[in-house]
Parts: structure tokens; sequence; C-alpha cells
């Protein structure tokens, strides 16, 4: 099923469920208020929607309407916990090759996390307003998964099965003056994560879903114009059952917890004809100009600045959009003093 999260004036906004096609949504009053209520009780509260779901995609739902992702919040507006994963290694070894340095030993069998804030997700609908000092930023797109209840030491297949619900995300980073490499932007911390209107359920993705990988092409478009179209399984080094079994290795966690998987990246390297093959674009700003440098010898790609836009969206295998279009729009601090001014 595809659920989604309404604008009502409240922190947790108002749980509705979403046709397959995007097309039409209903409230889930009744069954539960938000997401987090359904989390924390799915055995007894999902069956509900996913009849709900059946209702409205066979049109015998009592009262939907038109779906609308600019009354979205993301799907869970605050979570208990927030971690992001470096579950893509493709990135992180070209800014080691133009650094001219190594991989870490264990890079390839220990996953990297990182926990963050998850208080405050943005939706589609929710524009960044940018800091002052900003010299630019980048958006590190991804995966996420929002799970149930996790037990400490669980193995991956365990922690696998307690995914509720996937999403897109997008991490903003600040890229420090003088610095370009994704490493110099992760390190300066983050500003936000954004998050696709629409959250699905794993049986949502059918084959697509794969040992907690998702065999699909995330598109990414900048400013309008495409900068990456990549497959999210292939390349995807850790899964997400090893992901999160290297997250509650020393501590359980709650229902509630959200895991992205990271910036997706592709490999580069030698053809079978043994001549160098490149990825087809990339899903963030930095490792796009990594590419760049290194096929072109200088990065051509500039950072993003206020009023640039970012979107990402991933379409399932009968075309249809599986999570609707994360939209990101960056704004200067005078924009909105501007929008204030004419309200």
């Amino acid at each position: 099923m595809k659920l989604a999260t309404y604008q009502d004036g409240s922190r947790d906004g108002q749980l509705v469920v979403v046709a397959r096609d995007l097309g039409l949504a209903h409230y889930a009053t009744g069954i539960a208020s938000c997401l987090q209520q359904v989390l924390d009780d799915w055995d007894f509260l999902a069956p509900q929607l996913q009849a709900l779901y059946v209702q409205l995609n066979t049109g015998k739902a009592a009262h939907p309407f038109p779906f609308d992702p600019r009354q979205c919040l993301a799907p869970l507006p605050r979570a208990y916990h927030w971690t992001q994963a470096s579950a893509y290694l493709a990135a992180t070894e070209r800014q080691c090759q133009l650094q001219q340095q190594a991989l870490p030993a264990d890079a390839a069998s220990v996953p990297r996390l990182r926990a963050g804030y998850g208080d405050a997700f943005l939706g589609p609908a929710q524009p960044l307003v940018l800091p002052a000092d900003a010299q630019g930023v980048d958006v590190q797109t991804g995966l996420a998964v929002i799970t149930g209840d996790i037990p400490r030491s669980s193995s991956p297949a365990r922690a696998l099965a307690a995914v509720r619900l996937l999403m897109l995300t997008g991490t903003v980073v600040r890229v420090p003056s003088g610095r370009a490499g994704a490493a110099a932007a992760a390190e300066s911390g983050g500003l936000a994560i954004a998050c696709s209107p629409v959250s699905v359920t794993p049986d949502e993705l059918g084959p697509a879903w794969q040992e907690g990988r998702v065999h699909l092409t995330l598109q990414v478009l900048c400013n309008g114009r495409k900068m990456g179209l990549c497959d999210t399984g292939p390349s995807m080094h850790f899964h997400f059952g090893q992901l999160l079994a290297q997250g509650c290795k020393h501590h359980a966690w709650q229902a509630g917890a959200v895991l992205g998987s990271g910036l997706v990246s592709h490999a580069s390297g030698p053809n079978a004809q043994g001549e160098p093959e490149w990825p087809q674009g990339a899903c963030s700003i930095a490792d796009k100009r990594a590419i760049e440098t290194l096929q072109h010898g200088r990065a051509r790609t500039p950072f993003l600045r206020a009023h640039d836009s970012l979107c990402a969206e991933m379409k399932a295998r009968d075309g249809h959009s599986l999570f609707g279009t994360l939209a990101l729009s960056l704004l200067a601090p005078e924009d909105t003093a501007e929008t204030a001014q004419a309200a």
C-alpha cells in the first residue's frame, strides 16, 4: 500500500491512503490519525489500511478525493531516530581516487552509519531557506526505510523483516568554501532531510524488492535538466538488512526509526572492451563533479544556490511513479522576508 501525510496544522499531520497511480487518496480517519500510530500497532492497523487501499484502487472507497502532493508533509514528519548510512561505495571510491587515497581497510565489510536529527523532515511542498553564509549546497539523493521494532543484536534477516515502508530522501548538505568533495560536504553536517510525498510497503515493489535492495531506476533532475539516471540495486554494496543489523548491534531500535541508504552511486571503470565507462550521471552534485574531473580533468557543474531546484522520482515497472516526486526548492533569506511583506 501507499501512505502519505497531509498538512492539518499539527506536527504529525493527517494520515491518508494513496491509490497506486497516485490519482486519488482517502483519509485514514477511523483507523489511525498519524503514521506513528500505525507503526506502533502495525499488526492490528496495517491490515485495515490495506483493506482501504484495495477499496481505493477498485473504486469502492466511500469518500476518495484527488491526491495533491503539495498538501503533503513528509510521510513521517518527525522520527524518534534517524540514521544515514553509506550503502553505495562508488562515490566514496571516486573521492579517494581524486585525493589519491585508499579506501579504509574495512570499508567493504563494515557499514558506515551516522546518526542525525529526524525531528523535522521536509515534505515536497516545503522549500528550504538557506543560511545567509551558505556558499553552496549539495543534495545527496537516495532511499530510506521506516522500521518497526528491531531487537538489539538482530541478524540482517531479522532486521530486514522489520522494514515497514520505503521512501525517497534528499540529504541537503552545506559545501564549505574552497572544499568541493563529497566527503567534505558530508563532514559539514546536514541542513535538512527532504522526503518524497508518498511512502510504500515493500510488497508494493513486487519483484523489484530483492534481498533488501530496490532494483529500479532513480531519476534526478537539477533545475529541470536530467542529472542522474541510476539503478539503485546492483551498486548497493550493503543491503538494508545489513545496515539495520549494524545499527541495532548495541541497542534496540523502536518503531518509527528511519534509516537512509545514503547517496546512490554507480561504479565507473573499464567495460568489456577495456574502454573507460562512466555512470549515466549522478545523484549528487559532488559525485557529478568527481566524474567530470576524472573524465575531463575539471569539474563543470556548480553546486546549488538559492533559487535552484532539484527533483527525484522513481517509477515502478508498470510506469507509475512509486513515491511521487521529491521536489526541493531552495530560497534565500530575503525571499521569506519579501513573501511576508507581500502577505
